[in-house]
């Protein structure tokens, strides 16, 4: 097991990655703070982990929380059933959310501890790569709306990580490539080293090496603990995260959330960033076919989908969380492993590479 941290003073939380995680009741014990545990889970992710995690709660109250499992599920109205379950066995201000599952999971489970009560513990066990080396990481919680996802949430901190490497057994092929985006996104935005060492181990990721996987994870997560400790409420730096994220949010939302996994959304949106830098004259084509290909090996879609238009991405985009004063913030690229935050591309130039893309 490797133990990383996320320095934020008081309310640092360790982050744990290895094998065999779940079955350790002393990495999960410490963190609850009463005698009642919540459970949030869904229907794929239960039936595989959640008779594990009970076995390691003897003596506590736990109420299960069973959601249906899908990105188009992550709205007010399924959150309202997490409410629902904690109310009905009236769990108090002492009760602790536990999170297990992928993204979905995590994102609705932290909003409902952020705003229970006004503010209750959880602890993440995220179940999926993305969800390891990204959401579950840094207390971004929150829900979809129909006009724009996560608009809806609370920064919300957990009280410990728990990424068990052993989960991706059951973890679909195209959910692994999911993740591998948001892997491939901390190389590209603040890691050089770690980009080449993903491009020449991308065949070891994608046939889920665990010695490969369990640095991917290491790796990423520290990226991320840095940039989290630095900038917790993304005032400055943080916002270098969502390289590609922008595009990739409009992507899923015009597509109907669920039907493009989020990895999948943020990788074509990633390519579609590079390729805005080098219409500005930061980065040579080189970047974008560096970026294209890594993306491909990691069985990737770098292409948005068909039928998808320059309006409907710069719709969509205006009602993006960057959006600051009418004005639109895109992270580019100015070399791989060097991202920034810009309001500077010209709309009519964002048009011209939209229509270039668009098919």
């Amino acid at each position: 097991m490797q133990t990383l941290s996320v320095d934020l003073g008081d309310r640092s939380y360790p982050i744990r990655i290895g094998s065999g995680l779940l079955d350790r009741p002393e990495l999960i014990i410490p963190h609850i703070r009463g005698k009642q545990v919540a459970i949030v889970s869904n229907t794929t992710v239960a039936p595989l982990y959640l008779e594990r995690l009970h076995s390691l709660l003897e003596g506590y109250q736990v109420t299960d929380i069973i959601l249906p499992d899908g990105e188009e599920y992550k709205n007010l109205e399924v959150l309202n059933r997490i409410y629902d379950g904690l109310l009905q066995d009236r769990h108090n201000r002492t009760t602790t959310l536990i999170a297990l599952g992928g993204g979905v999971v995590g994102d609705m489970c932290g909003f409902a501890a952020a705003s229970y009560q006004r503010g209750v513990n959880f602890i993440q066990i995220p179940t999926t790569l993305l969800s390891q080396v990204d959401s579950s990481v840094g207390g971004k919680t929150g829900v979809n709306h129909a006009l724009g996802k996560n608009m809806i949430g609370a920064f919300h901190q957990p009280q410990c990580v728990l990424a068990d490497i052993s989960v991706f057994k059951t973890l679909p092929d195209r959910e692994l490539s999911a993740g591998l985006a948001e892997v491939i996104k901390y190389g590209l935005i603040c890691d050089e080293p770690f980009f080449a060492w993903l491009d020449e181990n991308m065949s070891r990721l994608v046939g889920r090496d665990d010695a490969a996987l369990t640095e991917a994870v290491y790796r990423s997560c520290d990226n991320k603990a840095q940039v989290v400790a630095e900038d917790e409420k993304e005032a400055g730096r943080r916002a270098l995260l969502n390289l590609g994220h922008t595009f990739g949010h409009a992507i899923e939302t015009h597509q109907g959330y669920g039907s493009w996994l989020h990895g999948e959304a943020v990788a074509t949106g990633m390519v579609m960033a590079a390729a805005v830098s080098e219409h500005m004259g930061w980065v040579d084509t080189s970047v974008v076919e560096r970026t294209v290909s890594i993306l491909e090996k990691a069985n990737l879609p770098v292409h948005p989908p068909e039928g998808m238009t320059p309006d409907d991405f710069l719709e969509l985009m205006s009602v993006d969380k960057k959006v600051i004063d009418g004005q639109l913030r895109l992270i580019l690229l100015k070399s791989i492993g060097n991202a920034v935050v810009t309001a500077e591309v010209p709309a009519q130039l964002l048009r011209e590479q939209l229509e270039l893309v668009c098919r």
